[in-house]
């Protein structure tokens, strides 16, 4: 009899693991090795110190104001910024390479930045540290609109059960608000981390609008300190319209201009437009494009608290063999 429930035990146990085997595709250049650094000497007239920018991308040093582009290498771009505002060379850095063991993560961290020429420029910005698919239009000469500057998705047709990557986070508490002006502001609210992974379908009309209906959704936000890392977290991706579903919530919903912070894509004709979110997809619609970005703070534009810190490792797609 005990050979029987060895047998029976074992085929359960079989079945189990088969019903949920798993397989990991690590997204390229997502395990955070390889960092292209860019040294900037900024402008004269704002001390002329000389900085550096990190990109995710093959290692590599590049000196002088260039633009990091877009490109058939590495699907990644970043918050850091290679600024001329009224022609005056500033950078600002939010995203950078940091010591994980042998190897390195990217540190995601929200920054206050300054750019003053007395006379010609006195701006002051709070900057979130941000990863995502796709490009940055550089160099960036103003401080308007600052969404309309990315360059979100790339083409994509498969569908994974899940994203998955290594984390923690240190958050502080204040949250600042500085939008261009010399003025920085205290506000009231809280700040989080936040991972947004979205798959659409995405079409172009004649005149160059850009629309989506939203396949699978996979959001979660990070409000408190996790300061050992959490190796492998996966957020599951949800297919089809999830707006009944006891786990949705409102930043889960669609995305569109009207929306706090559309997303924007380069139409055929070369043109930044905010990508349309019209509808959830029927099931079985077909995958286009994914839409991934990680980012230290969830509040948007020139607000976050000023200190928090999200690090992230070994960002992968997640798929069910069975």
């Amino acid at each position: 009899m005990k050979r029987v429930y060895a047998i029976v035990f074992f085929v359960a146990l079989f079945f189990v693991h088969g019903v949920s085997a798993q397989r990991v595709e690590k997204i390229p250049y997502g395990d955070m090795e390889q960092w292209q650094t860019r040294v900037v000497k900024e402008s004269f007239l704002l001390g002329g110190e000389t900085k550096k920018l990190y990109d995710l991308a093959p290692t590599a040093e590049k000196v002088g104001t260039i633009p990091y582009r877009r490109n058939n290498i590495s699907p990644w771009a970043s918050s850091n910024v290679l600024a001329a505002p009224a022609g005056i060379v500033k950078t600002s850095c939010s995203v950078t390479p940091e010591k994980r063991g042998n190897g390195y993560c990217a540190r995601l961290e929200v920054v206050e930045e300054h750019c003053k020429a007395i006379g010609i420029v006195n701006i002051v910005v709070v900057a979130s540290g941000s990863i995502y698919l796709g490009g940055m239009d550089e160099p960036v000469k103003t401080a308007k609109n600052p969404m309309s500057k990315l360059d979100q998705g790339v083409e994509f047709t498969k569908r994974p059960s899940a994203i998955q990557f290594d984390y923690k986070t240190k958050r502080a508490q204040q949250v600042y608000k500085a939008t261009g002006t010399p003025k920085i502001s205290k506000l009231d609210g809280k700040d989080n981390a936040e991972v947004m992974l979205l798959l659409i379908h995405r079409w172009e009309d004649a005149d160059g609008n850009v629309y989506a209906k939203r396949v699978g959704t996979a959001v979660e936000k990070f409000g408190k300190d996790v300061l050992n890392w959490v190796n492998g977290y996966q957020i599951p991706v949800r297919y089809g319209n999830i707006t009944k579903e006891s786990y949705y919530k409102n930043y889960m919903g669609l995305i569109n201009s009207s929306s706090a912070n559309p997303y924007y894509t380069t139409n055929s004709k070369g043109d930044l437009v905010p990508v349309q979110e019209v509808g959830w997809a029927e099931a079985g619609e077909a995958v286009t494009h994914m839409v991934l970005k990680i980012s230290s703070s969830d509040l948007g534009p020139y607000v976050g608290t000023v200190g928090s810190v999200f690090w992230v490792d070994n960002v992968a797609l997640v798929y069910d063999e069975n």
